[in-house]
């Protein structure tokens, strides 16, 4: 990676299609391996199911919390967090809106989308 502009977006609490357990083994392993690359993503965006890899309980928060301290932002939107009643248990990153997303994403140089 050249640069540091790249946004990953997640949107489901589990990766690909098929076993819904090996999905949710595979999405915490991605989400770990972004803690490794030298340079990480400067943003990691959650939509949909994806809210609930950054709320209470999740297996995730530990690794989110690490790419956060690299510089990382980790926003969830606030519409999923509302629709699976979660309001008060985000637990790493910061509430956005779809507007913010979509602007991240418009201005990224790569997004990768999960």
């Amino acid at each position: 990676m050249a640069n540091n502009n790249v946004v990953v977006t997640i949107s489901a609490d589990t990766m690909g299609n098929g076993a819904e357990e090996l999905g949710k083994i595979l999405i915490k392993s991605f989400i770990y391996s972004l803690t490794e690359l030298p340079k990480p993503p400067k943003s990691v965006l959650f939509f949909n199911g994806g809210a609930l890899l950054t709320t209470e309980g999740a297996n995730t928060i530990d690794d989110l919390k690490t790419l956060e301290s690299k510089g990382t932002e980790i926003l969830t939107c606030g519409t999923c967090i509302n629709y699976y009643g979660l309001q008060d248990k985000l637990t790493v990153g910061a509430v956005t809106n779809m507007y913010e997303i979509s602007t991240r994403m418009a201005s990224a140089d790569n997004v990768i989308n999960i």
